[in-house]
């Protein structure tokens, strides 16, 4: 018998995701897929059961944008959301705007895969020249965070997605899952997969191989101890969830005209 429940989900299809570019913390709302993924994450929670006492979501609009639609759809609007930047997605660095398909066709796949994939492999990082810096490091999110804007990341390895997540689990989130509630985190791709490592213990090999796709939930079962009495389970049909964890790998592919 679970003594915690956790729901986590990567948010729903965003604008840039579906041009297939490293969106990382441009801030970017969902797309209109994204949003019937969001409304019918909700749908299929709520026809679940699921009660919650208060969501997580990063600072970026897509994140949060799901959590809304989710709790609109379960009809639990009044939930309290708290946003960190602890939870945004991973920084890209100088990868950011770039197409993923173009990437591979000029890098390779393999190079690709472990840019977005790997746990302590970090990207170049982002210049003051880069066309979205100063949309990034201007932005008012930033100043009243828990970090000065001068140590925000330039450039992020998993690992270092996990460093700077881990705070935030530990002091913030863990406490409210102690006290039983319910707790629903809406996040993103790599934070999410930072997390699933940390919560199951997935080798920095193995996590490699972990791809979350969109706006489908994530349901934990913890013990005391808040360790997994069972591997993560993908909520929903599981065939479609297939199908979409395919077209997240394939992301980094070459298109097949091109090869």
């Amino acid at each position: 018998m679970a003594k915690y429940r956790l729901v986590l989900l990567r948010h729903g299809e965003g604008a840039w995701t579906k041009e297939n570019r490293f969106c990382s913390w441009v801030d970017q709302k969902l797309s209109s897929d994204g949003i019937k993924e969001a409304q019918s994450c909700g749908k299929h929670l709520k026809a679940l059961g699921f009660e919650f006492d208060l969501v997580f979501t990063s600072v970026l609009s897509r994140s949060i944008q799901t959590a809304w639609l989710i709790l609109e759809e379960m009809g639990q609007e009044w939930v309290p959301i708290q946003s960190s930047w602890r939870l945004n997605e991973r920084h890209y660095g100088a990868l950011i705007g770039l197409n993923r398909a173009e990437m591979a066709l000029n890098h390779g796949e393999e190079q690709v895969k472990i840019w977005r994939r790997s746990y302590d492999v970090t990207p170049p990082p982002i210049s003051e020249s880069h066309p979205y810096y100063a949309e990034i490091y201007n932005d008012r999110r930033y100043k009243c965070g828990d970090v000065s804007q001068e140590n925000l990341p330039k450039a992020e390895s998993l690992k270092d997605v996990l460093e700077r997540l881990l705070p935030y689990w530990n002091e913030k989130i863990v406490p409210e899952l102690k006290s039983g509630k319910m707790i629903l985190i809406s996040a993103h791709g790599n934070s999410s997969r930072a997390l699933l490592k940390h919560v199951e213990g997935i080798s920095d090999e193995d996590i490699i191989n972990v791809t979350l796709p969109t706006g489908v939930p994530i349901l934990l079962e913890l013990d005391e101890n808040l360790h997994p009495l069972g591997p993560h389970q993908f909520l929903g049909d599981q065939e479609a969830i297939q199908a979409a964890i395919k077209k997240v790998e394939d992301q980094g592919k070459v298109k097949s005209a091109e090869k």
